[in-house]
């Protein structure tokens, strides 16, 4: 923008200068700007709109949505639980997620050590889901292969709760054993956890649409191997951890087990950042689903 060459305000008028505010001169490169939109994690969560998203190809089952955090250097836990990890972003987006889907699974171990409890606690939040189309809370999803639920669990202990089992065992937990709602979905394969039967049942009889699993690492792997994953949130945290598996460290990754073979692809839908920690949202390319256990 150039100064005018008359001035239109009274008083002593200021000298014209020759040339321009801004100069004329342009990069020999494109610039790349960084646009910052302060948002809060529920708002980020609402415009990923994961309640719009189309069906995965294998419309008979959910959408299945993994969530983690790991260190910089690949821990998925600190002496033995997630959540060191996790800073108040993590935190509100592991919240904020919850909101968007219709159920939420985990594994029996990662219920129990991380000691889970409502799945929604806040009432306002509850009412926020309903507001928007959606079951007051989303279904509570427990992965058990041998129906290992000893211990207090709050979630079980809950009454307002509704938990599915997902299970190759025929048996039930004791009665009296929770307070919670509990429904069952047994689907067996050579002993073994059925999970793209089990996650076709779930759709089939609770109507969920949009599935995310919290873990933990034997799980996920599970699910990937079985091309049953259609997104990842990984939540990096700014730490190092450290430790050789070798020498009894700890090395828990967000995936356990036998490689993946070959190594399933990522693209990178979105980058957030908060006080050093990344959060990555990827979309899962398609394995060769095996229908894996």
């Amino acid at each position: 923008m150039c100064r005018p060459d008359e001035t239109t305000v009274a008083g002593p008028q200021p000298p014209v200068l020759p040339t321009c505010y801004i100069s004329d001169a342009i990069a020999s490169e494109p610039l790349t700007l960084k646009h910052l939109l302060p948002a809060t994690a529920d708002e980020i969560v609402a415009g990923f709109g994961l309640d719009e998203l189309p069906a995965p190809p294998a419309a008979d089952r959910p959408r299945v949505i993994l969530n983690m955090v790991s260190t910089a250097d690949g821990h998925a836990t600190l002496g033995g639980r997630s959540g060191p990890l996790s800073g108040p972003a993590d935190r509100a987006l592991f919240h904020a997620l919850r909101l968007a889907v219709d159920a939420v699974m985990a594994g029996a171990a990662t219920v129990r050590v991380e000691r889970y409890g409502r799945i929604v606690p806040d009432a306002a939040r509850r009412q926020s889901r309903v507001a928007r189309g959606l079951r007051e809370e989303p279904l509570a999803c427990i992965v058990s292969g041998r129906l290992a639920l000893e211990g207090e669990i709050p979630l079980l202990a809950e009454p307002a709760a509704r938990v599915v089992i997902l299970t190759p065992s025929s048996a039930s937990l004791p009665a009296g054993a929770a307070a919670a709602e509990i429904d069952y979905i047994r689907a067996a394969r050579d002993g073994q956890l059925d999970l793209a039967a089990a996650l076709a049942e779930l759709r089939a009889r609770f109507d969920v649409h949009t599935l995310l699993c919290e873990g933990g690492p034997h799980l996920n792997a599970q699910l990937l191997g079985a091309g049953l994953v259609d997104e990842l949130f990984l939540s990096l945290s700014p730490l190092l951890a450290g430790g050789d598996p070798a020498s009894g460290g700890e090395a828990l990754r967000i995936l356990a087990g036998p490689e993946l073979s070959p190594p399933i692809s990522l693209e990178l839908l979105s980058v957030l950042e908060h006080d050093s920690g990344l959060f990555l949202r990827y979309s899962v390319r398609a394995a060769p689903p095996d229908g894996g256990a």
